[in-house]
């Protein structure tokens, strides 16, 4: 399922228009960008955690070369299902 699929979803199973759903997903996606952005988590009982994970720096290879190389600290978006979701797809 792509994004075009999730909103003719929501449309059909809401009753909304495709224009409705498309703002309703929009909304939804940009409020988790954005809380996950500022460093904050996102749950939705029975779904899911949405969580930012802090990777430390470290020391990497070129595959090519062999040559070390530094890989800067960064962050990244983590998610981890709910017992709800394991469960439905089990």
């Amino acid at each position: 399922m792509n994004k075009a699929d999730l909103i003719n979803y929501v449309a059909e199973n809401a009753g909304l228009s495709k224009i409705s759903a498309a703002d309703a997903v929009e909304a939804v996606l940009s409020g988790i960008t954005s809380t996950l952005a500022n460093g904050d988590s996102v749950s939705l009982v029975g779904f899911g955690t949405f969580s930012v994970a802090d990777r430390a720096a470290r020391t990497a290879r070129n595959p090519r070369t062999g040559e070390a190389i530094q890989v800067a600290a960064s962050k990244a978006p983590k998610f981890k299902p709910g017992k709800a979701l394991k469960d439905a797809v089990k």
